[in-house]
This record gives C-alpha cells, sequence and structure tokens, in this order.
C-alpha cells in the first residue's frame, strides 16, 4: 500500500505514535509518506520506503495569520496525486482531519482516497469542547471512512462529546518491546546516582495538563525518606515553573532537568520509579515505554492510564494531585525490593503481551485493508 501519514511533528504523543506506525509499516513493504510542517521527532534516520513532505506556509502581509490549514490540503493535494496514496491517515483531529476532508473533496473526481483518522487525546477531550472547534471537529468526523482512538476511555469521550453514530475502532497506542528493553547502564547510573540513590524519571511535553510541578512535590516528599535522583526529559511552557519550585525546596541539586532526549531506552533503564501525575491523558505512551523498560509507574486515577498501569500489579494509580498518596506508593516499592522487582517484571510483561508493535500494527494493517477492499 501508499500510505500518507499527517502528524505533528513535536514531541507529544500522537506525533511519535504517527512516526512509529509510519516506520514499522516501511519496514513490511509498505510505501510510506509522511506529511507535516517539520521532520517528526523519530524520523531520524534514513529507512527504505519512508519519505517526507514538507509543508510550505505561505508568508502574505494581507495574512495576519499562518493558513497552516489550507497549506497542509495544498500538500496532501500534491503528495496524493503524484505519488498515487491509496490511504490518508491523519492523526489528531484538529487541524488535520479537516485538511484531509477538504484534500479528498477536491481530489475525488479523480482519485478513491481512503480517509482514516486516529484520535489521540487533547483533540477531543481539550480543544473538542471549544464551541468553535466542535462543529468542525464532529463534521471532519463524520466524514472519516474510519475512526480509531488510542483508548476506550477516549473513544468513550468522544462518543459522549460529537454523539457522530460513526463506529470507533479502539487501537491502543505500542511500543517496540525488543528496543525499549532493560540494559545495564553501570556508568551511567554511576553518574546521575553516585552514591546509589534511587532514580525518578518523567518524561512530558512539560504542558500545564502533565503536572510537572506534582512531580517534584511527590519527589520531594520520597527525598525526605530515601536519598533519591529526578530526571525530568523533555521541554515545554512548565518547565520553568517546575525549576522554581526546585529551588524553592532546596532540591535542584537533586533534579536534573534534562531537555528533550533521544536516548530515552538508556535513561529508563537506570530508572527505579516513573511518575506520570497528569490530569488529563489519554493513554500514556511514555508510561508504557518505561514499562517495558522493567519500570513501574505511579500516575494519576485517570482517562487512559488504568488502561495502560495495573494498579498494585504494574505500578499505583492514586487520585489527581494526591501528592503525599503517590510518595507513599513510591516509598512502598522503594523500601521492598523484593516487591520492586515483581512490579518491574510486571510491567515489562503487561507491555510485551498487550502493547507490543508486532501486536498493535498489524491491526492498523487489517483496518487499511478492509477499506480498500469495500
Amino acid at each position: 500500500m501508499k500510505i500518507g501519514i499527517v502528524c505533528y511533528p513535536t514531541y507529544g504523543g500522537s506525533g511519535i505514535v504517527a512516526t512509529e506506525l509510519g516506520l514499522e509499516l516501511a519496514r513490511k513493504g509498505h510505501h510510506v509518506h509522511f506529511i507535516s510542517y517539520a521532520l517528526p521527532t523519530r524520523l531520524n534516520t534514513f529507512q527504505d520506503n519512508v519519505f517526507f513532505h514538507d509543508v510550505e506556509i505561505p508568508n502574505y502581509p494581507l495574512f495576519e495569520f499562518h493558513l497552516y490549514t489550507l497549506a497542509l490540503v495544498g500538500k496532501i493535494i500534491d503528495v496524493v496525486k503524484y505519488e498515487k496514496i491509496d490511504i490518508l491517515h491523519v492523526h489528531y483531529a484538529i487541524p488535520h482531519a479537516v485538511s484531509g476532508y477538504l484534500a479528498n473533496q477536491i481530489l475525488q473526481k479523480d482519485y478513491s482516497l481512503k480517509l482514516v483518522t486516529t484520535l489521540h487525546g487533547t483533540d477531543i477531550t481539550l480543544l473538542g469542547l471549544e464551541p468553535g472547534f466542535h462543529p468542525i471537529i464532529k463534521f471532519s468526523l463524520e466524514h472519516s471512512d474510519r475512526i480509531t482512538a488510542v483508548s476506550s476511555f477516549l473513544r468513550e469521550k468522544t462518543i459522549q462529546h460529537f454523539n457522530t453514530g460513526k463506529e470507533i475502532d479502539v487501537i491502543p497506542n505500542f511500543v517496540n518491546t525488543s528496543l525499549y528493553n532493560r540494559f545495564a547502564q553501570p556508568g551511567l547510573k554511576k553518574n546521575i546516582a553516585p552514591n546509589d540513590e534511587k532514580i525518578f524519571i518523567h518524561i512530558s511535553n512539560f504542558r500545564t495538563v502533565k503536572r510537572v510541578c506534582d512531580v517534584i512535590k511527590v519527589f520531594n516528599e520520597v527525598n525526605k525518606q530515601i536519598p533519591s535522583k529526578l530526571l525530568l526529559v523533555g521541554d515545554g511552557p512548565d518547565r520553568i515553573p517546575a525549576e522554581n519550585l526546585a529551588r524553592e525546596l532546596g532540591i535542584q541539586n537533586h533534579i536534573k532537568f534534562l531537555g528533550k532526549q533521544t536516548s530515552l531506552v538508556e535513561l529508563l533503564s537506570v530508572s527505579d520509579v516513573f511518575l506520570l501525575p497528569s490530569q488529563s491523558e489519554s493513554f500514556g505512551l511514555s508510561a508504557l515505554e518505561a514499562m517495558s523498560c522493567g519500570v513501574p509507574v505511579i500516575g494519576s486515577n485517570i482517562g487512559g492510564i488504568p488502561e495502560v498501569v495495573e494498579h498494585n500489579e504494574t505500578g499505583f494509580v492514586a487520585e489527581l494531585g494526591d501528592v503525599k498518596r503517590m510518595a507513599k506508593y513510591a516509598l512502598e516499592l522503594l523500601q521492598n525490593s523484593k516487591k520492586w522487582h515483581i512490579f518491574s517484571s510486571n510491567a515489562r510483561k503487561r507491555a510485551v503481551e498487550l502493547f507490543d508493535t508486532n501486536l498493535i500494527v498489524p491491526k492498523y494493517e487489517t483496518l487499511y485493508n478492509e477499506l480498500l477492499n469495500s
């Protein structure tokens, strides 16, 4: 198949999943064409059957704001025409599903293009609630040939908010468990925790919904009883407030702000606990990647997190904002070596048995084939 993938190129989950999906499809022999305004974060090495098409946004004095939605329509049309795309798979409803629909309407006389929309979270739970966006998202979903959501939670929210009457397939996020696998990193561990401190880790885009300051508060409670270090991976609007809080608590020397990183497996391999106290999380891809590396997860009991993290088996979930409870769970794990190893093994097993790439990507292939044969 020839598949066009439209996604955001940034450090968020939707772009990462779209990129990983495209790379896996390319390895299976499909031709995959990425369409975005910048090279996706994980599209950083050459691979056969993978192509990138840059969306050029016109700069015209009359327009105060960039016209990305329309520029994307034009690029989709160009790629479909000259690359003979069979399936256009758009990730995140705004504006990708809208651009896909417009391109399809313009092309329909000459091309039979199938449009698949995958919903990732805040396109439904946040932007979808905006009165100005709601009718646009609803229309684009109604005119998609197939809709998928990354969790049952997100599927139910979409039905609740939009009631399109269309079937929504739940295809969860996935992880390459062969790549995301814990391995010894004695040098790195010694560098981060020279006195054999416990290592916490959090990976996100540092948006407000990730509650990075809660990560620091949980860590601070644990660090009072067990010498620990905290790795904060990623960047975004809440980085400065997080840095300020660390200084206020006097624990800045125990925290490393690492910014955006590509060597996640190495960092996860030396970590003991992954913290994800989000106030909105439709799946929690970073938690899944941590679990695949045998890192127990402590997060909030919200959204799709409980579909990934099995409470009291692969980690713990607590009420939103309950810093004390999360710290208690962390201490429970870190003060009992046998329990930590059981949780670590359970986390790895759950990732392999339920969310491995080889289990999930064929679900998309089946969906594509059903569309093309319908």
